[in-house]
Order: structure tokens, then sequence, then C-alpha cells
């Protein structure tokens, strides 16, 4: 142990050269940005992999940006172990709200900023360092794959890792792209909340009609749409909508204080719901009205809302049926919309959740790593989150353990300004990276 920390902290200046070198690419896969980026990304995956010993290479998936691949064979009897992670990004919006330019990487009080140095570059620079520590010859088989297009939730290089499973067959899963509840505390995240999206669509009338002469007879559509919208949740918040599934969390708690500073919770605002928080964050449904097609202050006139649009995104406990829930919703809207209005709801994305590894042997090696990386016991999370690739590779490897951890933490703001990943929780999660695959070869 004492080796290999001191191995990781003197390899530490080349990760970090490593996260650097990628964050100063805009690897955004998005639609409308340029594909150079991402390409240029691909390449330095391939080169940063290929320079800590792994035979890295560009794995072409049909329709997505190119993944990158690399395996190196263990021992004969060596468990293979899986390592995943993601290159591209999500666009920086607007860079006045940068303390730093979000594509050159800054150190301020021990973190470094820049977009995707928390999620997920840090992870390709997680994995490279893990290989550097041994020289590029780990103890085990590992196989790496870094995806392309995580970001965009496109699903393409999910269909890609369902076709091809031998490819991907292994003992044990590690995807970095997780993170620590807080700086300095090791965290496993073992469940994850599934998906869907509905658009409501309201109509009352053929078009506006004056308020002053059809007011208090003719029904606006917002009104009702609001009126709709407002039976999803109870008095206390809990969501309304019958028949979507449920389960208790026995992991660590969160704390009110802690979720309602890392939230951002006006002073003043109650936090909405009953029971546990984590049962409400981690296994327990949320709808959340996300947008809504209406007319705006600025030029409002003195007429009656002919036609109102909402998107809801639900957020679903990890054994869901996202196709069920989200018709459950569906149902639910029609059944309540008021005055014979006309409703039209069109089914949008949707994600399966994940039970992911809480015990079995790579979780019980995962936490014995943590422990010995951060000096602490690790402690079980769940993720509000959808990660549609952990529910692919739970399908497609039923008996492998799927590990889900990670650099990042609560103060790492992912897809938002000034994204950061604190260097010493950067050593500390590479360490155990490399300390994972020790503890999986003794245990083998």
């Amino acid at each position: 142990m004492t080796d290999l920390a001191a191995v990781v902290r003197d390899l530490m200046p080349t990760v970090r050269a490593d996260l650097e070198r990628l964050v100063r690419i805009p690897s955004i896969a998005f639609p409308g940005y340029p594909p150079e980026p991402v390409a240029d990304a691909a390449q330095a995956t391939v080169g940063i992999l290929t320079a800590a010993g792994a035979p890295a290479e560009l794995l072409e998936v049909p329709g997505a940006p190119p993944a990158v691949w690399a395996q190196i064979d263990g021992p004969p009897d060596a468990p293979t172990v899986l390592m995943y992670a993601h290159y591209d990004v999500q666009p920086a919006g607007d860079p006045e709200a940068w303390d730093s330019p979000p594509y050159e990487p800054t150190e301020r009080a021990g973190r470094l900023y820049g977009r995707g140095t928390a999620d997920d570059k840090c992870g390709v620079a997680v994995i490279s360092g893990a290989l550097r520590a041994f020289g590029g010859q780990p103890p085990v088989t590992v196989k790496i794959v870094i995806e392309g297009e995580e970001e965009t939730g496109g699903g393409t290089f999910m269909s890609y890792v369902a076709e091809h499973p031998d490819r991907f067959a292994a003992d044990v899963v590690v995807v970095a792209d997780g993170g620590n509840w807080k700086v300095g505390e090791p965290t496993l995240t073992t469940t994850l909340r599934g998906l869907c999206v509905v658009d409501v669509v309201v109509e009352t009338l053929e078009g506006p009609a004056h308020s002053g002469l059809y007011g208090g007879a003719a029904p606006d559509a917002l009104i009702a749409l609001s009126r709709m919208l407002a039976t999803l949740h109870d008095e206390q918040g809990d969501v309304a909508v019958e028949g979507l599934a449920r389960s208790t969390w026995e992991g660590r708690p969160v704390q009110d204080e802690v979720l309602r500073a890392s939230g951002r919770v006006l002073d003043g605002v109650s936090l909405i719901g009953s029971g546990s928080l984590a049962e409400r964050l981690y296994t327990r449904p949320s709808i959340t009205a996300i947008g809504m097609d209406v007319p705006g202050t600025a030029g409002a006139t003195n007429a009656i809302v002919p036609r109102a649009t909402a998107r809801l995104s639900a957020r679903l406990a990890p054994q869901e049926d996202p196709s069920r829930a989200q018709q459950a919703i569906i149902d639910h809207l029609l059944r309540v919309a008021p005055w014979g209005v006309r409703v039209t709801c069109t089914p949008g994305e949707t994600a399966s959740g994940a039970v992911l590894a809480a015990d079995g042997p790579g979780a019980d090696a995962a936490r014995r790593a943590m422990a010995r990386a951060y000096g602490k016991e690790a402690v079980a999370v769940g993720s509000g989150g959808a990660i549609p690739l952990c529910v692919t590779l739970a399908q497609v490897l039923p008996d492998a353990d799927i590990v889900l951890w990670g650099a990042c933490d609560d103060a790492a703001q992912i897809h938002a300004a000034n994204e950061s990943v604190d260097l010493g929780d950067l050593e500390r999660a590479t360490l155990a990276q490399a300390l994972l695959l020790t503890e999986l070869a003794s245990s083998a």
C-alpha cells in the first residue's frame, strides 16, 4: 500500500497533465457543434492511454463519435475488469458566467476548474493514472472503453454494447463517472433512478380571444394546464400519480442542511415531500416541469391563451419500468383535465434505473480499496441522475459487479459554470482505482 500510494503521488503531475490536455479540447458531441474537437479528444485519449501502457485504438461506433478501446491481458487465472469513462462534455454555456475560461484549466484553492474536469475527463485521467501505477502491467486483465456521446443521450453506444456483449464481458465493471458525496468522503453509488419525459399540450380556442369580451366564459389554456400540473403533487409535495414504484433506502442518510446548501434552496423555502430525504432523492419518483411554451410577459396582451405546452421530466425509482411510468403520467393528465379542454400528450425520452453492486466480491473489493486510499470507510449513496450505460451493462453482463465511483464531489458543479475537481480527491480516486486491481487480484 505504501509503495503504491507513493507511486501514485509521484505520478500526479502526469495525471493532471493528462486531464488538462483533455479539458483544453471542447469535445461537445451535440448536434450543431463542430465534430473536429470531438475527434481530437478521441485521438488525445488514445495517446494518453497508449502512454500509460495500454494499446489503445479508436472503436468505430456507427452513427456516433468513436469510442476508445484498449485491452491488457493479465495472468491466465486473473479476473477481468472493464473500466469506463467518457471524453465528451456538456456545452460551456455563457462564458461570462465562468470565473476563468472554460477550456483553460485553472487551479484555485486546490481545485482544477474547466469544462470536463469532473464530468468526466477526470475519469480518463484516473484510469490512465492507475495503469501508470503498474507500469502498464496491471495484475488483472483490464479492458478499457472511453465513450464519446454520453452527454448527448443518443444511445448509439449503448446499442453497440448490447450488440457486442462478448467484447465487454468482465467480472467487474468500474464506471468512473460518479463521485463522493463530499470531498475526502469515499462513496459508492449503488442505485440510479430512471427517467421519462412527457410533453403535454392543452388547447381551448382556435386563436386568442379578448379577455374583456370572453373572459369568465371562454377557458384559458394556460390556466387549465396549470390546474393539471398542480395535481401531480399532493399538499406535502409527494408525487400524486397513482401506481408509480417506490422503495426504501438503507444507505447513507442525507442531511437537511447539506441538501439545502448544495441545492442552493432559498432561505424560508421548505423542502417538499415526506419520508427520509435519501428516499425522496434516490428511490422515489419526482416530477418537474422543465419547460413551458406560453406567451411571455414582454409584449403580453389582454387575450385568453388558446394553447399552452409543458414538458415534464420524471425521475423514477430504480426498479421502475419507465414506459409504464410514462403511461401512468399521461393517464393522470388526461383524467384531471378540466372543462373538456383538448389534451395531447407525447411521450419523450426514457431511461431505466438500476441497482448496482451493493455487495459481492467487486463491491467488497472496492470498499477495501477506498478505505485504504481515503483512510476511512466508504458509504453508499444513490443517484437521482440516470446513467443509461450502467443499465445496459447490467443487462448484458448480469453476473458482473458494477462499481460506480469517481473523483467528483458536491462542489463540482457539473453541467454548470465553474465546473471543477478537487485535486486531492483526484489523487485518492486514482489510488483507489489502482488498489481495486490489487484487491481483485489477491482475492481471485
